[in-house]
């Protein structure tokens, strides 16, 4: 059987990083092109190198900005952005997007919707990390997408279903201070709330390869595979994708069925 292209597809950007395209409307998640990341003076807590710089999109319609940490809020791939398209930021994110020369920002809380024909963008409370972030549901007539970067669902049960959920799926964290993204913890919830028909695993994806003081201590629990076999238990068809930096994959929820 051949099937139309799918109005919903997810281009991998690695780390936080996802091109989303819904229809015609093409939304920019926390993106992370080329260059160092820092964490403290010079990265001396943390390092982080990109295994595979990604080109920057030529049309972009929106640009959501989840947290201000470096790792979604990367001034070098930034400031490669064109200044007038409209961000869609949470508190600290919105901070330093202006800081960046950003013209047209929307400071986003948890609750907030922002409709951009004809799609609309709902802000979810996010991580603690520590200020609270941002998660977003994007709504679109070919499907929802959830997307979450840490891993902390909302405590509030979102009132809509969810074609695809883009979410971490290990638990990576510090021996002192505990896990800062709960992937593999999450994933169950995930599954049960929104009964998607595609999960796809972000976050620590991307050959991102880190140095400085503190990798030496990161810990991590669970890996693609283990969620792989989670999905695939699933009483309703779904399927799990590691994906590859640059590659666009299709979310059209009738593949599936199709098959």
């Amino acid at each position: 059987m051949i099937l139309e292209r799918s109005p919903l597809s997810a281009t991998y950007l690695g780390a936080n990083g996802w091109l989303l395209e819904l229809g015609k409307t093409r939304v920019l998640v926390d993106p992370w092109f080329t260059g160092p990341l820092s964490f403290g003076p010079g990265g001396l807590l943390l390092k982080g190198k990109l295994g595979t710089p990604q080109p920057v999109p030529e049309r972009l319609d929106l640009l959501l900005l989840s947290q201000g940490l470096a790792d979604h809020c990367h001034p070098p791939s930034l400031a490669l952005l064109p200044k007038d398209v409209t961000v869609l930021a949470s508190h600290q994110a919105a901070l330093k997007a202006r800081r960046l020369g950003f013209t047209r920002i929307i400071l986003m809380e948890p609750g907030q919707r922002h409709p951009e024909p004809p799609i609309t963008v709902v802000a979810v409370e996010g991580a603690r990390v520590p200020q609270l972030e941002n998660g977003w549901m994007i709504l679109h007539p070919a499907g929802n997408v959830y997307l979450e970067p840490h891993g902390f669902p909302s405590p509030e049960r979102p009132p809509f279903p969810a074609t695809a959920v883009i979410t971490p799926v290990v638990d990576v964290g510090l021996p002192a201070a505990g896990a800062f993204v709960r992937g593999r913890s999450a994933l169950v919830e995930l599954l049960r709330r929104f009964q998607p028909t595609t999960v796809l695993a972000s976050t620590t994806g991307g050959d991102v390869r880190f140095s400085g003081l503190l990798s030496s201590f990161l810990r991590v629990k669970g890996s693609p595979a283990e969620a792989a076999a989670l999905v695939a238990a699933q009483p309703t068809p779904c399927r799990f994708i590691d994906p590859v930096p640059g590659v666009t994959y299709e979310l059209n929820p009738h593949l599936l069925a199709d098959r």
